[in-house]
């Protein structure tokens, strides 16, 4: 069963359970009581071959139908949430985050007005000039074949850029199709438009061709290049999250937690793309001391990404819901280079993740959870120090970023 007809399904399911009093309707108004959400993510796109890739999105819908539950949404994990678990205080104002997808979503302007009006953020549209549509040329027309499924992802991608950094300025760069080159060439249309940070929420494997194609598109002195390193363990490496030109964003599990000083808590994910590369020389800015891993080491740092985590998402391009609840590293991605360009520093990063590594001390440093069985290796379990999952960890402040 594809996607589109699951989120159709879903909820219209939940709503004739709850009328038979299997499940609690919820609540008629906006309330402090638990968020009711379906248990089992769904991933929006497919798996797909050598030469292609996919979107990292995953999504659960909510039991009790349509826009009931929204403010609690907001209120579980929103830009105010974001901002307290990782110190987003101030920052730049009016840089532009480009987001990087396949296909078109036709809603995408009016759904980001009704999140950003829901989250208490200024509007930011294509007349106000804060938002910018275009094609993998550049041209505002024609834009590619609507799809429902990337249509999430760049619902997600706006979203999350905006709960990051609400002053900034948002390019959405949508290419053709979900071929590794057109997705490649939307890139180096992003830096020509003038992008700080670009962000690049997809992924899938590596082939002989990846590191040429990295090479020419992936490699943008002052501008990062940011990755998601995909949601399914500890795998082999997925492309472009594998070069060394890109910033590899892992994910994890974020819970409050006022027990403790930062008030959060975070573990690794278990989803949390890792895996060592079979065409990337490991740079120089990772340990040669982690031998068990001789080539480029995913990731380098993270954020949430565990759909458990409650990050709301507004789609109302082919789902009846409007509201789900979104995760994968398709989220962290976004969330990462929306805190890049609010902190000002995105010319120091050069062509590489070297200066995450150089303020190691600016990160949460993740020490539990897995993403897979690797006898309790670095690769794949959360430890002190680097570790493939989480990399360095979480930002703790926008001055390491």
């Amino acid at each position: 069963m594809n996607r589109t007809v699951r989120r159709l399904l879903v909820p219209l399911l939940c709503l004739a359970l709850a009328s038979l009093g299997v499940l609690g309707a919820g609540p008629a108004t906006a309330g402090p009581s638990p968020l009711p959400a379906s248990g089992v993510p769904h991933a929006a796109c497919a798996p797909v071959p050598a030469g292609k890739v996919r979107c990292l999105a995953q999504y659960r819908t909510s039991t009790s139908g349509r826009r009931a539950y929204l403010p609690q949404v907001i209120q579980t994990l929103g830009p105010s949430q974001i901002a307290s678990a990782y110190g987003l205080r101030g920052g730049a104002v009016g840089v532009t985050v480009a987001i990087v997808g396949a296909f078109s979503n036709p809603n995408l302007e009016k759904d980001l007005a009704v999140y950003r009006k829901v989250s208490g953020l200024r509007a930011c549209t294509v007349r106000n000039g804060c938002l910018r549509i275009v094609n993998q040329r550049g041209a505002t027309s024609p834009l590619p074949q609507a799809d429902p499924d990337w249509g999430l992802e760049a619902a997600l991608d706006v979203d999350a850029v905006s709960a990051a950094c609400p002053a900034c300025k948002i390019l959405v760069v949508e290419a053709d199709d979900n071929d590794t080159m057109s997705l490649a060439a939307g890139v180096n249309t992003a830096v020509r438009l003038n992008a700080a940070v670009v962000s690049n929420s997809y992924g899938g494997p590596e082939y002989t061709a990846v590191p040429g194609i990295a090479a020419r598109y992936y490699r943008h002195p002052g501008v990062p290049i940011v990755a998601s390193s995909g949601d399914d363990g500890f795998q082999p490496a997925g492309f472009p999250a594998s070069s060394t030109t890109v910033i590899s964003v892992g994910g994890t599990s974020l819970t409050r937690n006022l027990r403790t000083a930062r008030g959060w808590s975070e573990s690794a994910w278990d989803g949390s793309g890792s895996g060592c590369s079979a065409w990337f020389a490991k740079p120089a800015y990772q340990s040669r001391r982690l031998t068990h891993c001789p080539m480029r080491t995913s990731t380098d740092l993270s954020a949430v990404a565990d759909p458990y985590s409650n990050f709301a998402v507004y789609d109302t391009f082919g789902t009846p819901t409007d509201w789900l609840l979104v995760g994968g590293t398709s989220l962290s991605a976004p969330l990462v280079a929306g805190m890049i360009a609010r902190a000002g520093h995105s010319k120091s990063y050069g062509t590489t993740a070297g200066r995450i590594y150089r303020h190691r001390s600016w990160f949460h440093d993740i020490r539990s959870g897995s993403n897979g069985y690797c006898g309790g290796d670095y690769l794949c379990t959360a430890k002190k120090g680097y570790d493939a999952p989480t990399g360095v960890g979480t930002p703790r402040t926008l001055a390491g970023l």
